[in-house]
């Protein structure tokens, strides 16, 4: 029979405050800013409740395409044919 932990509660609500207080931090620096404040916990721990809770890092957006001159100035590539983002 499966025991649960005691401080599973407490620690589920942890990485869900952290994640809120740093959007880009994903579960490896979550589980480092928790060892910090002296958790007992590990990697494969903090990903199980970031998985179970649904946590996510914001996908990064595309950067745009630009022609670098060689005196430091750019040029912004404009589209090519109709709907040509």
């Amino acid at each position: 029979m499966p025991r649960g932990r005691d401080d599973e509660e407490q620690l589920t609500a942890e990485p869900i405050e952290l994640a809120r207080r740093y959007g880009w931090y994903g579960y490896r620096k979550i589980s480092a800013l928790l060892k910090d404040a002296d958790w007992l916990v590990n990697d494969k721990r903090v990903e199980r409740i970031w998985r179970r809770k649904g946590l996510m890092v914001p996908a990064r957006q595309p950067t745009r395409g630009r022609l670098w001159l060689n005196d430091r100035s750019c040029v912004r590539l404009r589209p090519e044919h109709r709907d040509h983002v």
